[in-house]
């Protein structure tokens, strides 16, 4: 990012935003400024020369071996480990090619396999299996809309297949990496978006909205596989990030010149609709979900411009203000997000658009956080450290005083009338309130004294009842005849 020295703020070229090889669309930092279209064809290639490096090393360790084992003379039995180099070279090439052929085979149709009967556009559903069944309810709703949507192209059947097929096809390579998996899923995308251009004859738009819906369908399935998976870093990088933010809580609106007042309603009410769309970005499982709630937050953004500006905001307005959101939410797993975002979403919709623009700008404002320092914000190196230990808080710059007369003078004399009101009226309510405590304390102090008054002239006394044989108070007892006598029976 380039820094005016005569400009105080951020300021970013919008060529800068760019891929770095000229080719016109959104660069992004993820992958070194270039597009996803110059990324993967750089990532193909090198890969592509490592195999090659690999299948050298493998027949020059071949040939050690066999020169070794000419010169020791051994048996054929020895000679097989020296093939076993090379063997592996030649399985580690064989994966890396079918990896690449994976999703060609997608589209190639099978004769031995019968079609199935189960949640095929066109055909009468069956009732579901019990381990679809057990899937969670947004995976169902998500099938069933993607059914429904594709009931309605000639070509649904044959899609939904492909995808089926290569999303159960995903669940055996959890263990490859995450750049492995989204180059077979950008490999998925670039062949069925080809196909359905060339032989389904299908507009730009059309074919568009048909790989929005594959790319809802297949990422709500694959979203805790491929979601900040194991294999890389991307929990570590979200609690740096997290932990840089909080460090960063003393940074003003004032040091990043950002031209927003939250004084007013309509802007503070656009600042909390843009803080609540980036938290809720974390939420979404499809990355174009993800990416509308990003393109959201941007809009409110400009809108909380325009409106303080009372014009068209600019990019040099709108960079400052995003980092400023992002400061304020801290948005839980930010990094993960956007390398979700960056390896699996539509690559159609990172390279142009305003969802790519508001997307790279997303990314360069991270970036700018990571690197933050005080050249940045107009502050000396010594004063910025001292911010960041905590040892200093910024103050806010004090307005200058109106003179006497003016409207900004009359209404802050009435303020101040209305604190000093405030003022007097606290401590009436302060002295009410030890008056009533006193009262409560004499009223219970006079309560005790009567009660030990009255036990004391009038003790009570407990006299234990006399005891008296049962029916002691019966007066006819001596009108009872004799009680009965046992009598000897005489049989």
């Amino acid at each position: 990012m380039s820094h005016g020295p005569e400009r105080r703020g951020i300021h970013v070229d919008q060529s800068e935003l760019l891929c770095t090889k000229g080719c016109g669309f959104y660069g992004n930092v993820a992958w070194q400024g270039l597009c996803s279209k110059c990324w993967r064809e750089e990532y193909q290639q090198t890969r592509h020369k490592q195999i090659q490096e690999d299948h050298a090393l493998a027949e020059r360790l071949q040939m050690e071996e066999e020169a070794a084992y000419a010169n020791n003379h051994q048996g054929a039995a020895q000679s097989q480990p020296a093939i076993a180099p090379f063997s592996k070279f030649e399985e580690r090439k064989t994966k890396e090619s079918r990896k690449v052929n994976t999703v060609t085979k997608f589209f190639t149709p099978s004769a031995k396999t019968p079609p199935k009967k189960d949640s095929v556009p066109g055909e009468a559903q069956s009732t579901p299996s019990p381990s679809v069944s057990r899937k969670p309810l947004e995976m169902d709703r998500t099938t069933r809309e993607f059914i429904n949507f594709l009931k309605t192209l000639k070509p649904g059947r044959e899609i939904f297949k492909q995808c089926r097929a290569f999303t159960e096809s995903m669940a055996c390579k959890r263990d490859l990496g995450a750049d492995e998996l989204s180059e077979c899923v950008q490999d998925f995308y670039q062949n069925l978006s080809d196909r359905l251009q060339t032989h389904y004859k299908g507009s730009s738009e059309r074919v568009e909205s048909v790989m929005d819906e594959v790319e809802r369908y297949m990422m709500t399935r694959l979203y805790d596989e491929v979601f900040c998976p194991e294999t890389t870093d991307d929990e570590k990088k979200d609690l740096d990030v997290q932990k840089r933010i909080r460090a960063l809580h003393w940074v003003t609106i004032e040091m990043l010149c950002v031209p927003v007042d939250e004084e007013i309603p309509e802007v503070s009410d656009n600042v909390v609709k843009a803080i609540t769309d980036v938290i809720e970005m974390d939420s979404k499982r499809v990355p174009r979900d993800k990416l509308t709630c990003i393109t959201r937050c941007s809009k409110h953004i400009f809108n909380a411009i325009n409106t303080t500006k009372k014009e068209a905001a600019s990019a040099d307005d709108f960079l400052p203000t995003l980092i400023y959101i992002i400061l304020k939410a801290n948005p839980p797993r930010l990094q993960s997000n956007i390398q979700y975002i960056t390896r699996f979403c539509n690559p159609s919709r990172l390279m142009s658009g305003e969802d790519g623009y508001y997307f790279t700008n997303l990314c360069c404002a991270v970036a700018f956080i990571e690197k933050l320092d005080g050249q940045s914000l107009n502050l000396s190196a010594e004063v910025f450290e001292l911010h960041m230990s905590g040892q200093v808080s910024p103050q806010r710059p004090q307005a200058a005083p109106s003179p006497p007369g003016s409207a900004a003078f009359s209404e802050m004399n009435e303020r101040l009338d209305l604190l000093t009101g405030l003022g007097v009226r606290q401590e009436r309510v302060v002295e009410g309130a030890r008056r009533l405590e006193g009262d409560l304390i004499d009223w219970r102090d006079g309560v005790e004294h009567k009660v030990q008054d009255v036990l004391e002239r009038f003790p009570l006394e407990m006299h234990p009842p006399a005891s008296s044989a049962i029916d002691a108070d019966n007066v006819e007892n001596d009108l009872l005849p004799p009680p009965l006598q046992p009598q000897l029976f005489a049989g």
